[in-house]
């Protein structure tokens, strides 16, 4: 089943899906209905947490003595979504016991670190879709008349794999997938869902008594935090785009320091205010390196060459030849750490460390090294 709800983003009309959650849900929902009724479904209606109903095609359902195993496809809509397709079982079985026992099984990760949304030892099946679970497979035990104990086991073959392509790995969720979704229902490049990502890892980071981390954009960064900074990668949060967001959030969980990495192509947005540093949020990448030359003395001919960049690495060629290139850098980074300044809290100390792929370290601000220092002290 293909979902009919649209949004508009940037002027697009794009199709929403549903979550892993709901797949979940529905599954257990129709497997529950099959065992207790005894008729055989080939879809199943879910309300979601949204209040949207769903009506969501079994991909499969199997029958053996007291338990049946039912399928749903996972539609990611327009997303884009690595889980995008892959096919959620719920196995429902009578059991002695009263009530309705949720666990994983194939596919499904299992959580080993403090501050994710489920205690270590936990199938990473989290508290909103248990919920789901729960209301669905109760609804059909109300509507059956069953008193007895239901045991629930969800399961993603080829979940493991999967899992090597999302988040799980980094925020210590072995073996699988996870068992995610708010809403019930997936919006396109959901922005929401990246910060609430980025959340999640700075509550685990706070939870292991961290007061320092370093943030980075992407993978550029986490190589050069790895491989030139020789800083351990477990104290390395990925903030995408989100930089103004992070710092919030660091904010909020009390941090006393947090050390910006990442590549100049992003970083010099700072220098103008820019805090979510996503294209579509505005460039002002030579504009910014202009301006900054223009404070440093550069005469119209360089400045026009800078203009007519297409690279921040062109534009560091341009300034290294004119020897104007440290100077710039200078005055980039003081602008930089004013913007940080103005987003952290007062009592959190900001710094920033800029580098180029093809230029290797470029600066870093005044008390770079002074978070170093203490992001060091606190590994060991």
């Amino acid at each position: 089943m293909e979902s009919d709800i649209f949004i508009y983003k940037d002027q697009k009309k794009l199709r929403c899906g549903y979550t892993t959650g709901s797949c979940s849900a529905g599954a257990a929902k129709a497997a529950a209905w099959m065992l207790l009724s005894g008729q055989e479904l080939t879809r199943i209606s879910l309300q979601t947490p949204m209040g949207i109903v769903l009506d969501l095609a079994l991909e499969g359902s199997d029958r053996t003595e007291g338990t049946v195993s039912c399928g749903i496809r996972k539609d990611a809509g327009d997303d884009v979504d690595v889980t995008d397709g892959i096919v959620i079982w719920a196995k429902v079985s009578k059991i002695r016991e009263p009530g309705i026992q949720i666990t994983g099984g194939d596919g499904i990760g299992k959580v080993t670190r403090q501050g994710l949304d489920q205690p270590p030892g936990s199938y990473a099946i989290n508290e909103v879709p248990r919920r789901m679970i729960r209301d669905a497979v109760e609804s059909v035990m109300e509507d059956t008349g069953y008193e007895g104990g239901l045991l629930v086991v969800i399961s993603a073959p080829g979940g493991e794999e999967l899992a090597a392509r999302t988040f799980n790995p980094t925020l210590g969720i072995t073996g699988g997938i996870s068992i995610l979704g708010t809403s019930g229902i997936v919006e396109p490049m959901s922005e929401k869902a990246l910060i609430d990502t980025i959340r999640l890892e700075m509550e685990m980071h706070a939870r292991e008594g961290r007061e320092y981390c370093i943030i980075t954009p992407g993978n550029y960064g986490m190589h050069f935090i790895g491989n030139v900074l020789s800083l351990d990668l477990a104290h390395t949060i990925k903030c995408s785009n989100f930089i103004g967001d992070t710092i919030d959030m660091a904010g909020a969980y009390q941090w006393k320091g947090m050390l910006l990495v990442g590549h100049l192509g992003k970083l010099v947005k700072l220098g103008i205010g820019i805090m979510n540093t996503h294209s579509r949020y505005g460039d002002g990448r030579m504009e910014t390196i202009s301006a900054c030359a223009l404070q440093a003395g550069a005469d119209r001919v360089l400045l026009q060459a800078v203009m007519g960049c297409a690279t921040t690495d062109e534009a560091v060629r341009l300034l290294k030849e004119a020897g104007l290139f440290e100077v710039v850098m200078d005055i980039l980074l003081e602008r930089i750490a004013l913007s940080l300044k103005r987003r952290a809290p007062e009592e959190m100390e900001m710094g920033a460390v800029i580098f180029s792929n093809r230029y290797g370290l470029l600066g870093e601000t005044d008390n770079a090294q002074e978070l170093i220092a203490h992001l060091r002290k606190e590994m060991t």
